[in-house]
């Protein structure tokens, strides 16, 4: 007989890595930036762990994969290391993960406890009890098999001989070998007998085996004469005996005896070259394939979701109802249903979670998905159903049409919630739910910026009082205190040194000028445009006076607050994209001016890291859930009159990412396009760097009947016969408002898809008029929507529209060039979005136009701050009113958000309690624990 071919782990090895490297480059290119990863964690310092780790580092680093070694040192706990184990757990760029054996630690630890700590996920070893569980359950492609084993078992494959059917004789049954050698060739139909060291009929057995795997420990233990003629015999054993001729004294030889084993066998591995390469290679396969399974899992845009079917009835109970009848998905399920892995998400009970920032990051290579904003026609002081129209489409896409989409809204206020307007979660079978957790504290986000707000507020007064109570040396002294006889200037205080021109470092070193130019903000109390904030609407602190205790010592001011929306840190939030830009825009916030006319600025006042430390957390957005089932993100609130009225740019750049190309993320603009449109795409897409495919215009019979010359809509007060009964004159005529904002929305180069949002009221012929109208005005498409009633199917229509219109060619564009001069950018928007013939800027407006482009802040973008009941001025005029002046009373400055504010006719940032407010009707159950009544 011919001596038997030899299988060499070498070559073999070699083969397997060209074919990962292959398959990784293939990875990489499918989704450019990712790369698999393995860690490595070693305790101690063992020379031949150091050897082994040596070894699968540089194969990694040939194959492709991203390696990293985590050595811990010999006097490390059963803790440290399990801790260690669960952070590897948690970082999604690993996928191949495993624990050099031993464990070199002058500490107790029980190594089985270790091995089991592995997520079995990553457990490329396949040493954990479950993957162990698994593969003895023949559950072969759902678990990883120990790399010895693994590379026997392709080393068996190379012989060309078939598994199948042949009898298998495997000796040795530890864990990493022996026993899973036996369940791996169990599997592949082969019949198995183990034997080990104590087996009495070890040479019979033997001789029976027609594939023979040794892995006893014992040198050269299994003779030549035992194995049967033929047999495939994987040899996985390494062992020293001694050996004059080697320089070394030994040389390493197998569990069988080679030489004569050879004369006998038709395939068989030497010792070495043979089992031991194929070990590296069969881990770095396992890392491979796990980076895989990792991609399938979590590949962006490719979700497996669980929709939630409705029980519809009529007539419709109310908001509360509805919402308490659906029982929300666990937003961990939400989470994992959308591609977000678990160490991106902050649990806040079992209907809410943040979302960390970091999953940027992950999925900066993958493509956007199509941007739709829902805006609406200039409204009743009673809404149209925007809010419920963009839950509505995205129930109709998700849990309808069966396409990734995200929406992205705004939170809520307290204030108008327990004032006039009550919640703003949608309505009907169209909400974001639970409805009592979105329309109240939420995650704290807006607590967080009260917090931060009222803490500029207070260094603005603390730093005049200061100022006007001390010398410089004794400001100085306070500001730059000497710590252990050590002086040194923090951060904040070196960038205010070279906002002065002063280029020092050492704080002995300024001369009397110049810690005069730094001590002294020198503020104007009289320029002052910070205030205190709240979220409550409480009028009676509209103006108030501060500083009345005999400790100010007579420094008093009139001062006012705002409810906590207004702020301009909430349109900071809404505007960053990432907490660095976050920090940057609030050192960049004006509070007011110096004497000199200066800006002054919150970093100035050294508070900009203060506050980002406040709003560390409500800068990542909140995941919440509609009513069947599809994703929300709950983001940021601010003002649509001064400011931008949008959710936040964060929040829409990771929806976009998650849904995929194919996707929808549809967002929502406050007031009616005019405003929040206009602002959307001047402020919002200028600064975010997104551009919009759809824009989705919402109508109502009811508005175009005001904008007609109907009676006045007043909330609280029963509609006039002439909304309750058809009049189709009054819907032509009104329809000249629906016009106009198609045409704006139009300026942008944006196709446009009206919504008629569809009330029992209104008739067929009413419905079908505005249909016809919209179309003829230039809308992509125009259809009647019943989704308050009838949830996502109710918005069918609406969404196929949606989806065709965002295949048609979108010509995005903004209105303005920021470098105009402000009262350009001003009269363009007034001229073209609200139809003025002129402005006028009033006698306070003009100055600030000179002093903000004396300051240099003349090329910022233009936030109106206007009625949103008009297109005009005036909230009495409706339809579409052309030839008037509109009159710019003040101008003022959001530098940190990043925007100029002109202020149209008076408004109150401070809303007030109606006679009868929301929260008469707001109780709490005192056994459940549930909200009862609200909105």
């Amino acid at each position: 007989m011919a001596p038997a071919e030899i299988l060499s782990g070498k070559v073999v090895s070699g083969q397997v890595r060209d074919r990962l490297k292959q398959q990784v480059v293939e990875m990489t290119e499918k989704f450019p930036g990712f790369k698999p990863g393995l860690a490595i964690l070693q305790v101690g310092n063992r020379d031949d762990s150091n050897l082994y780790i040596n070894m699968k580092l540089k194969a990694a680093a040939e194959i492709g994969i991203s390696a990293n070694h985590i050595k811990l040192p010999n006097t490390a706990t059963e803790a440290d290391v399990l801790k260690c184990i669960a952070s590897l757990n948690a970082d999604p760029a690993v996928h191949g993960f495993i624990v050099q054996l031993p464990l070199d630690s002058n500490k107790p630890i029980n190594t089985e406890k270790i091995t089991n700590a592995v997520a079995p996920e990553k457990d490329v070893d396949g040493l954990s009890s479950i993957n162990a569980g698994k593969l003895s359950r023949g559950d072969l492609g759902d678990c990883f098999i120990p790399c010895t084993p693994k590379g026997c078992m392709e080393l068996i494959r190379q012989t060309g001989v078939q598994v199948a059917g042949k009898r298998a004789v495997v000796i040795g049954r530890s864990k990493i070998v022996g026993a899973p050698m036996h369940d791996l060739l169990l599997w592949n139909n082969a019949t198995v007998t183990t034997c080990h060291s104590k087996t009495s009929t070890l040479a019979e057995e033997v001789g029976k085996a027609d594939i023979l795997v040794v892995a006893a420990g014992r040198a050269e233990m299994v003779k030549g004469e035992w194995i049967k003629p033929g047999a495939i015999v994987i040899d996985c054993g390494i062992n020293h005996v001694p050996d004059s001729t080697k320089a070394s004294g030994k040389r390493v030889v197998g569990d069988v005896a080679y030489n004569s084993a050879k004369e006998k066998a038709s395939f068989i591995t030497p010792v070495p070259g043979g089992v031991g390469p194929m070990t590296v290679a069969m881990l770095m396969q396992s890392t491979v394939e796990s980076a895989q399974r990792f991609l399938e899992k979590f590949q962006p845009g490719k979700w497996t979701i669980q929709y939630n079917q409705l029980t519809l009835k009529m007539p419709v109970p109310s908001d509360i109802e509805i919402s308490k009848s659906c029982m929300p998905k666990p937003i961990d399920q939400v989470a994992k249903e959308v591609g977000l892995l678990p160490d991106e998400l902050e649990l806040y009970g079992q209907t809410k979670a943040k979302v960390q920032l970091s999953v940027l990051k992950r999925l900066q290579n993958q493509p956007d998905g199509k941007y739709v904003v829902v805006t609406g026609i200039t409204p009743t002081p009673l809404g149209e159903g925007k809010s419920t129209t963009t839950v509505g489409l995205v129930q109709a896409i998700g849990a309808h049409l069966h396409q990734n989409v995200f929406a992205c809204v705004r939170q809520p206020s307290q204030g108008p919630t327990f004032g006039i307007k009550g919640g703003a979660a949608g309505g009907g079978y169209c909400q974001v739910v639970p409805m009592e957790e979105f329309n109240l504290h939420l995650t704290g986000d807006i607590h967080a910026i009260t917090a931060a707000n009222n803490l500029v507020a207070a260094a603005i007064d603390a730093r005049i009082f200061h100022e006007l109570t001390q010398s410089d040396q004794a400001l100085y002294n306070r500001l730059v205190p000497s710590v252990n006889g050590v002086r040194k200037f923090s951060d904040i205080q070196i960038r205010r040194l070279q906002k002065l021109g002063i280029n020092k470092t050492d704080p002995m070193a300024l001369t009397k000028e110049e810690v005069n130019a730094f001590v002294r903000l020198d503020i104007d109390p009289g320029t002052i445009t910070w205030q205190r904030v709240l979220d409550t609407n409480d009028r009676f602190l509209r103006k108030i006076t501060i500083g009345q205790s005999a400790t100010e010592k007579g420094f008093t001011r009139t001062a006012q607050f705002d409810i906590t929306v207004s702020s301009e840190i909430m349109a900071v939030l809404a505007l960053a994209d990432g907490l660095d830009d976050m920090r940057k825009r609030f050192g960049r916030m004006v509070v007011a001016s110096s004497k000199k006319g200066q800006p002054v600025t919150a970093d100035d006042l050294g508070v900009t890291g203060a506050l980002a430390v406040l709003m560390k957390d409500a800068v990542k957005p909140n995941l919440m859930q509609t009513l069947e089932g599809t994703p929300v993100f709950v983001h940021a609130g601010p003002f649509a009159n001064i400011a931008h009225g949008n959710s936040s740019v964060l929040a829409d750049k990771i929806a976009l990412k998650l849904v995929g190309k194919d996707g929808f993320v549809v967002t929502e603009a406050g007031f009616g396009a005019d405003i929040g449109m206009e602002k959307f795409f001047n402020i919002k897409c200028r600064y975010s760097g997104l551009r919009p495919h759809v824009v989705v215009l919402v109508a109502t019979v009811r508005a175009l009947k005001m904008h007609g010359g109907g009676p006045a809509v007043t909330a609280g007060v029963p509609l006039p016969k002439e909304y309750t009964e058809e009049n189709l004159q009054l819907v032509a005529k009104g329809c000249s408002n629906l016009n106009k904002q198609i045409q704006n929305a139009r300026l942008f180069g944006v196709p446009v898809v009206v919504a008629v949002n569809a009330f029992k009221t209104d008739t067929k012929a009413e419905l079908a008029l505005v249909v016809q109208h919209a179309k003829e005005a230039g809308a992509f498409d125009a259809v009647e929507c019943t989704h308050w009633a009838e949830g996502g199917k109710g918005a069918l229509a609406l969404a196929r529209a949606v989806q065709r219109a965002s295949q048609a060619p979108s010509n995005f564009r903004f209105l303005y060039n920021v470098e105009l001069s402000i009262v350009d950018k001003i009269r363009l928007i007034a001229q073209q979005v609200y139809g003025a013939r002129d402005i006028e800027l009033l006698p306070e407006a003009q100055e600030k136009v000179a002093l903000y482009t004396k300051q240099g802040f003349g090329n910022l973008p233009i936030c109106m701050a206007k009625t949103h009941l008009s297109l005009s001025h005036d909230p009495e005029q409706k339809g579409a009113p052309t030839g008037f002046v509109l009159p710019i009373r003040d101008i003022r400055a959001s530098v940190g958000a990043g925007f100029l504010y002109p202020l149209v006719g008076t408004m109150s940032t401070m809303p007030g309690l109606p006679t009868r407010p929301c929260f008469y009707d707001i109780d709490l159950d005192p056994v459940s624990g549930e909200v009862n009544g609200l909105f």
